[in-house]
């Protein structure tokens, strides 16, 4: 993990000295909170953990069934299980919350970020209960909470605002009547919206009352509030957020700008600290009108004011007040200096800050990438399942690895997909930037879909490298960012050697009489133990289909050729385990690379410096026989993903048309529509509202209609 620095060597950084005894007073006013509950999993609750031991904080950690073995418990001094694996019946239970943090004797809840973290009547429970609520006060919560109010306040408070409807009145025929007058395309959003919930875009009239029905749905399910709010939308907008922070004693600093723009379901992929091309005065004018937002409702604690800003005018309005701690809060502490969990400890605690606005510094440029598990190529559909290899880039000063999962961890189908978060330090934007794409190909990770190569992709566009980055970006440049893939032949050849050597490896284990294949005898494999002249390998890509020859010519030499095309390639090597991975040396017609490789079932997954190959090994034409499976029908709807059954709109018998929509999976806090793909009859629904359904699984079979 990523150190920082002590508070004595962030003060001295920060051109500050700190006597003795000013130490010790910090030290005894932080000790007034000794033990803390954190109300929230994964990643998060390791980071919230890591700063209280640090200070020499106690930390409790809350686990539904399914988290029992994650790696927060494992990093706690103390766990309590409080519920079953969905989230309603666990870390939204205030109930068991607050018991498990009185019976535990915590005088603070972290409540993290997500779940409770902006909720105001868990704030409020805290206050009542005589616990200390790490966060601002109920009532910031909120004001900023809802959409209209905080808009409201921060147009009396002097922070611009964008043009749109924040009534009550919420009738279809209102809110029609003020998008008419406000002009399409417009924004519609969740009052008590986050995250890109609620969220939906109307681009003119017709598509009005679809995307209005759309985002109260997700919102009444998302917050329990159907109210929506309208806005004008600005095309091609950034988004341009500002870290603050505040404390009780009437004290405000900002702690610079992030980034954000480059989205997808607007949600933040990739972001950077400070914002690029943003000049020193625009830079102080965005950080003074996030302050007098947070003077505005008597903040306390860490938060963060989102604008939209036009990307040419650099323009910008309030968009809304995130009252907690940021997923991307580290671009912000690795441009400071400071542990912004220690700021809230402290704050919490009753200190003022620990900083003025003159003695805070910006120094250097970050990045933050999040690592997902979903498909990018498949809509970024978000996916579930074991990581059965897992090896990250080795932490240092400039580098550090946000996870709360390790190899063999489940991402589980009831939280968010997120992986974790890889997060480098440069002194300038574009050093930080070749940092990042370095460090993403050290990032290997097999047993299900990440966006890994596509963040890589991302960051070889050349728009993004100059910083022209906004919130369509990936609409704008969606094909460039998904290139078609011809696999090299070098990537097959070297699928072909460590096929070879795995199977050397194996063979050898087995002759000492041990399970461990990489046993000190096994170590280093270069010898072929069972020589024949010449042998054929199959690999499939996509659709594709394709065969390495081999000649065998020498021990630990071989000669190779691609599907009987180019000349024959001299081939040699040795396969090693290198800090618990497979490493291949391969040279191939002289030239020599380094490879990682994992072999998961019929799969090899090969990294090379630049990006991951899949190479499939089918299954032999006489096993695939014996599985004799029924012809698919092809008038049938499968779960694109694991997930929940939320809805069924439909029932034996009905007659559907093409487009109709059949039923609701939900996963990873992600709604997903399954509709009809012929014109139609139901047949039969195979599956009921709570069920939990696998990836693949026939949910709907449909007859199609005759013509």
């Amino acid at each position: 993990m990523y150190h920082f620095g002590k508070l004595q060597s962030l003060l001295h950084r920060n051109h500050l000295t700190l006597t003795v005894r000013d130490t010790h007073q910090l030290a005894s006013q932080v000790n007034r909170i000794n033990k803390i509950l954190i109300a929230n999993r994964g990643e998060i609750a390791c980071r919230v953990t890591r700063t209280a031991r640090k200070l020499g904080v106690k930390t409790v950690a809350v686990y539904s069934e399914a988290d029992r073995n994650s790696m927060h418990v494992e990093q706690a001094d103390e766990a309590y299980c409080i519920g079953p694996a969905q989230s309603s019946q666990s870390y939204l239970r205030q109930d068991k919350i607050i018991s498990v943090a009185k019976q535990a004797k915590c005088q603070a809840i972290h409540p993290g970020y997500g779940f409770l973290s902006e909720n105001t009547e868990f704030a409020e429970l805290c206050q009542r209960e005589n616990i200390i609520f790490i966060g601002p006060p109920a009532s910031a919560i909120r004001d900023m909470g809802i959409k209209n109010t905080s808009k409201a306040i921060m147009a009396n408070a002097g922070v611009p605002i964008i043009e749109g409807y924040h009534g009550e009145d919420q009738t279809n025929e209102t809110l029609l009547a003020e998008a008419r007058k406000i002009g399409f395309p417009l924004m519609i959003k969740a009052v008590r919206g986050g995250g890109g919930k609620g969220m939906r875009i109307a681009l003119k009239e017709s598509d009005f009352a679809e995307a209005l029905e759309s985002a109260r749905t997700e919102s009444e399910k998302a917050f329990g509030d159907s109210a929506v709010l309208l806005e004008k939308y600005v095309a091609e907008p950034r988004h341009v957020e500002v870290q603050v922070f505040a404390d009780k004693h009437g004290n405000a600093v900002y702690l610079f700008e992030r980034d954000c723009s480059v989205q997808r379901r607007h949600q933040k992929v990739i972001e950077e600290a400070p914002a690029p091309g943003i000049s020193q005065e625009l830079r102080q004018e965005l950080g003074e009108a996030a302050v007098r937002a947070a003077k505005a409702v008597g903040y306390v604690g860490a938060g963060t004011v989102e604008f939209i800003m036009d990307r040419n005018a650099h323009s910008f309005h309030f968009m809304e007040m995130n009252t907690r701690l940021q997923v991307e809060h580290p671009v912000t502490e690795a441009i400071t200096g400071l542990d912004l969990v220690e700021w809230q400890l402290r704050v919490a605690s009753g200190e003022q800050l620990p900083l003025k606005q003159e003695q805070i510094s910006l120094n250097g440029h970050a990045f933050e990438a999040r690592i997902y598990a979903e498909n990018p190529r498949n809509g970024f559909l978000p996916g579930a399942g074991q990581l059965l290899y897992l090896k990250p880039p080795q932490a240092a000063d400039n580098v550090r690895v946000e996870t709360g999962v390790r190899e063999n961890d489940e991402v589980s189908v009831h939280y968010d997909p997120m992986i974790a978060k890889l997060v480098v330090w440069g002194k300038d934007r574009s050093e930080a930037l070749g940092i990042l794409r370095s460090k993403l190909n050290e990032y290997n990770i097999a047993g299900l879909d990440t966006n890994i190569e596509f963040i890589k992709d991302l960051c070889a566009h050349p728009k993004f490298q100059s910083g022209e980055v906004h919130t369509g970006f990936i609409e704008e440049n969606f094909e460039q960012l998904f290139p078609k893939l011809q696999t090299p032949n070098e990537v097959f050849i070297q699928g072909t050697l460590a096929s070879i050597l795995i199977e050397d490896m194996n063979s050898l284990s087995a002759s000492l009489d041990t399970k461990d294949p990489f046993s000190p005898f096994a170590m280093e494999i270069g010898v072929r133990l069972n020589h024949i002249l010449t042998q054929s390998f199959h690999f499939n890509v996509g659709k594709d289909s394709n065969m390495v020859e081999v000649k065998y010519t020498e021990p630990n030499e071989y000669l190779m050729r691609v599907n009987r095309l180019g000349p024959w390639k001299k081939v040699t090597g040795t396969l090693k385990k290198m800090d618990g991975a497979l490493e291949l040396f391969a040279e191939i017609g002289g030239v020599i690379a380094k490879t990682r490789i994992a072999k998961l079932d019929n799969k090899l997954h090969i990294f090379t410096k630049d990006r991951e190959w899949q190479l499939v090994i089918p299954t032999p034409k006489f096993v695939t026989a014996l599985i004799n499976r029924a012809e698919q029908n092809p008038c049938t709807a499968l779960s694109p993903m694991p997930g929940l059954v939320d809805k069924i709109f439909v029932n034996k018998g009905d007659v559907v048309k093409k487009g109709d929509s059949l039923l609701v999976i939900v996963a990873m806090k992600m709604e997903h529509i399954i509709k009809a793909s012929i014109d139609g009859t139901v047949e039969d629904v195979l599956c009921s509202v709570g069920e939990n359904v696998t990836k693949n699984k026939l949910l709907v079979r449909l007859t199609e209609a005759k013509t």
